[in-house]
């Protein structure tokens, strides 16, 4: 059986020199790939952000050009419990209770 040369000690230290090399230059990604990566993540939030302002705008859009039209107006004003002159005003109490007690 034949012996297996042992390399030279030039020959190891320039294979560790290149594997530390290739470990320091791996570890200078990895700040820059986190970032990148985090940068990524804010991107995504903020276009959901943009999509749920863009659904808001066109509702807000829609009951802008609704708000010029009588029953848009009469609506909104016997919601904050405006009356016409001659009528009268009823508060019912209760109502929440009684929709719950009327499914079961």
């Amino acid at each position: 059986m034949a012996r297996r040369r042992r390399p030279s000690r030039s020959s190891l230290a320039l294979r560790w020199l290149g594997v530390a090399a290739f470990v320091v230059i791996a570890l200078s990604y990895v700040h820059p790939l986190r970032s990148y990566h985090a940068a990524q993540e804010r991107v995504a939030e903020r276009k959901a952000e943009l999509t749920q302002l863009d659904r808001q705008n066109a509702r807000l859009q829609q009951r802008l050009a609704l708000s010029g039209k009588d029953a848009f107006v009469e609506r909104e004003a016997r919601r904050l419990g405006l009356v016409r002159p001659g009528e009268r005003l009823f508060i019912v109490k209760g109502l929440e209770d009684w929709r719950k007690a009327s499914v079961r």
